[in-house]
């Protein structure tokens, strides 16, 4: 049988692939800190449920403390604020010449790459909408763009390798030299995302609401500014135009696909995000530090100004800590502050 592909993180992203390799016989080992969670999934199965797919998979699991060996493919799948924590406790068991691929949101490849090395790290963009329900429960709401490449812009043996893992999971996989496009192209509509999240309502209801708009708009025309200063073009996917937010670009353009956001996001049955899950439903913090926290630092690195991207961290931080609550008025303090 084939060296295992290590799973670090059998939450909403690195559950539903585990499950999907598993099933067609790939060999995968998924970790998680959850003991109910990985029981559940080695035992009775782990449940893939919605409206792409409902099937459960029973894919062999440990906690950190009962892992043993070392593997040449690891895949680290956990919140963003744990990469640094999970990449050192991996690396003992990263073989010589493995790679961590980081299956998350943000720009962890960063972080990972300070702790294994440039050389044994790999970069992915995901944007399948996927929920961790409960131990052995996992919501898969829609497929979504998911792409794969090397941080140095090579294309290599193990670069395929993986593309060809991840297309078992989503057919249009893309292989690209240039992940660190896909990765800037998220961070915008992550951007929203955390916007989204300040109120109680769904994807699309915020995206669909014209009074928030301008507000989005802000928002990804931040990110994208930041990202030119580091000469980065971020790239388009399920309906996210980041053109719309570059210099040049209209309202008109923006407004066009911020109403194709709320277009995508109602085909979901994923309807709110991941953040507002975070805060509404497991009451814990979220990603913004590491996700819009470092567009921030970045920003002011590069002398570009972040006015909304600073006030979604400030909010969402806010909202963390009991200082205010998910409603129309926090998020009218966004939109006062954007004005």
């Amino acid at each position: 049988m084939a060296d295992p592909i290590l799973i670090w993180g059998a939450g909403a992203i690195g559950g539903t692939l585990g499950a999907y390799w598993a099933r067609t016989g790939e060999n995968v080992v998924m970790v998680d800190i959850v003991p109910e969670h990985v029981q559940a999934c080695r035992t009775d199965g782990l449940s893939i449920s919605g409206p792409v797919e409902t099937f459960t998979q029973i894919v062999p699991s440990v906690t950190p403390d009962e892992l043993d060996g070392r593997f040449s493919r690891i895949v680290l799948a956990v919140k963003a604020q744990a990469t640094e924590a999970a990449a050192k406790a991996l690396a003992r068991h990263l073989a010589d010449d493995g790679y961590v691929l980081s299956a998350q949101n943000g720009l962890n490849e960063l972080t990972i790459a300070g702790i294994v090395g440039e050389e044994r790290t790999m970069g992915a963009f995901v944007n399948f909408g996927a929920d961790w329900h409960g131990p052995g429960d996992i919501l898969f709401g829609n497929r979504g763009a998911v792409v794969v490449g090397e941080i140095d812009g090579s294309v290599r043996d193990r670069t395929r390798d993986m593309h060809r893992l991840l297309s078992i999971f989503e057919p249009d996989a893309v292989l690209t030299p240039d992940i660190w496009s896909y990765l800037w192209g998220k961070l915008g509509y992550g951007a929203m995302l955390f916007a989204t999240a300040l109120t109680p309502q769904s994807m699309t209801e915020n995206f669909a609401d014209p009074a928030r708009v301008p507000a989005f708009i802000a928002l990804g025309r931040e990110v994208m500014a930041v990202a030119a200063a580091r000469g980065v073009r971020p790239a388009s996917f399920n309906g996210f135009d980041p053109q719309a937010f570059m210099a040049g670009a209209t309202d008109s353009d923006a407004r066009a696909c911020i109403a194709g956001l709320a277009d995508f996001n109602s085909t979901t049955a994923k309807t709110h995000s991941g953040i507002w899950r975070d805060l509404a439903v497991r009451k814990r913090r979220t990603e913004v530090d590491p996700q819009i926290g470092i567009i921030c630092d970045l920003g002011r690195a590069a002398g570009v100004p972040t006015p909304a991207l600073d006030a979604v961290k400030q909010l969402i931080n806010d909202i963390e800590a009991g200082r205010r609550e998910q409603s129309a008025g926090t998020f009218q303090e966004l939109m006062d502050r954007c004005s």
